[in-house]
């Protein structure tokens, strides 16, 4: 996109438009000490290709991509084939906001109907909304949408071994509001879900329990088990996903009792990006499409019989009033959508089950392979999709890191940032971008650490 900056001569017309003299005026209502700051740090403008050459200088500084990356915890290393980037990147997907007129809006309309139906297919669910923020957010809007479906129940669960930065997010959402929250321990043995004390925990006030599966550390849940545990209380299963590519390889959620499923999609061909923009899903019964946030796009036909996409259910405040408004900090990415989109039709359901296949082989490759050290060990060797805790045994996390990063891997995410009980394990991601000898080589670096 272009941009064309003011000239003196249209600011000088815009002052005299709306009866200023200086642009410190449209300011007066600020304190004078917070209007304007000092700029001396900032160097002066450069010509054009000495601008360039110094971004090249800086991006030259930044070493990543001469390391061999294990890292996971959320975000994830995939493959994005050209297409996604050609199609996404046209002006018409670029540029569009909310459809508001579906007779002009009919490509976005339909865009969002597709990534709705395979994330529907994805999930086993009957619904998808059109998207939201990111897995975080979702996970929140999630909880909230169990609590409005539960009415008077004021309580919901969550798993410790849910990601503990949607933990913070839903914290930050029910902060103020007059619910309770309370935790369900996960299996030290397992990784698991501790099912006793979520069926103990579980009463006639209790919304519902959100979960993780593949969870924090990689491992799957029992799913089935734990919707029969919440159903017979009539509470509701709420499960997150944070690595999407597992959908393609695990039972659908809708055939194991899940009520709500939500996630981050990152993985359908949006890059890592420094942390963002994301993609939150959400997809649900339908006995909860009234309840849930954001928007939904339906297929229709106009008068003459042809088919015709429409905003079916829209329940931001944009659309109705807020206090009728199911969600009120929520969005919806769009953009982000149709990438998904776009990488879930290129791929297929029989590339995406392969690729899907990929991350779990090249994760059961390792744990096998690394099981011929004694001063490693993977801390839960069953039921784990593409992610393992390692622990350590023979030296602090963080030298273990550090030298692995001498030999030019990031083995690793230490989980003392968040379990201060793991001060001795590390979360270790693969995906179908490593390599059988990517993998050989992390297992030989650690063998030379003993």
């Amino acid at each position: 996109m272009r941009y064309f900056p003011l000239t003196d001569a249209d600011r000088a017309e815009i002052r005299k438009s709306i009866g200023i003299k200086e642009n410190r005026e449209l300011f007066s209502d600020l304190p004078p000490d917070k209007i304007y700051f000092s700029l001396d740090h900032i160097p002066s403008a450069l010509p054009e290709n000495e601008l360039i050459d110094r971004f090249k200088e800086i991006a030259e500084k930044n070493s990543y991509g001469q390391y061999l990356s294990f890292l996971g915890g959320g975000a994830y290393n995939h493959f994005t084939p050209e297409v996604v980037n050609e199609l996404s990147r046209k002006g018409e997907f670029l540029t569009p906001y909310t459809p508001y007129q579906p007779e002009v809006s009919q490509g976005s309309l339909q865009a969002m109907f597709e990534y709705q139906t395979m994330i529907t297919m994805l999930t086993g669910m009957d619904v998808s909304n059109a998207s939201l923020y990111d897995g975080g957010t979702a996970a929140a809007e999630g909880v909230l949408l169990a609590l409005r479906k539960a009415k008077k129940k004021k309580r919901i669960l969550i798993a410790s071994s849910l990601h503990p930065e949607y933990i913070e997010i839903i914290l930050t959402y029910v902060r103020n509001l007059d619910y309770e929250v309370d935790y369900v321990a996960y299996d030290r043995e397992t990784g698991t879900v501790n099912a006793a004390e979520l069926e103990q925990k579980t009463d006639e006030n209790t919304a519902g329990f959100i979960f993780q599966s593949p969870n924090f550390f990689g491992v799957i849940e029992d799913n089935r088990k734990i919707c029969e545990i919440l159903h017979n209380r009539k509470s509701y299963a709420i499960q997150t996903v944070a690595e999407a590519m597992s959908m393609a390889f695990l039972t659908p959620a809708g055939e194991n009792g899940v009520d709500i499923i939500v996630g981050e999609a990152q993985s359908f061909g949006l890059p890592l990006g420094f942390g963002g923009p994301y993609l939150g899903f959400m997809a649900v019964r339908k006995e909860f499409i009234r309840q849930m946030p954001g928007r939904i796009v339906g297929q229709t036909v106009d008068k003459k019989g042809n088919r015709g996409y429409v905003l079916t259910l829209s329940t931001r405040e944009q659309h109705i009033k807020r206090e009728k408004a199911t969600s009120n900090i929520c969005t919806n990415q769009a953009w982000c959508a149709l990438r998904a989109g776009i990488y879930l039709a290129t791929m297929g359901k029989k590339g995406l089950r392969e690729i899907s296949k990929t991350n779990h082989l090249n994760t059961a490759y390792f744990v096998r392979e690394i099981a011929k050290f004694s001063h490693v060990t993977v801390k839960y060797r069953k039921n784990f999709y593409n992610e393992v805790v390692l622990e350590i045994k023979n030296k602090k996390v963080e030298d273990f890191i550090g030298k692995m990063e001498e030999k030019g891997i990031l083995a690793g995410i230490p989980l003392k940032w968040f379990f201060s009980d793991s001060e001795d394990s590390i979360l270790v991601n693969f995906t179908e971008i490593h390599k059988k000898k990517d993998i050989d080589r992390f297992v030989t670096a650690v063998g030379e650490l003993q």
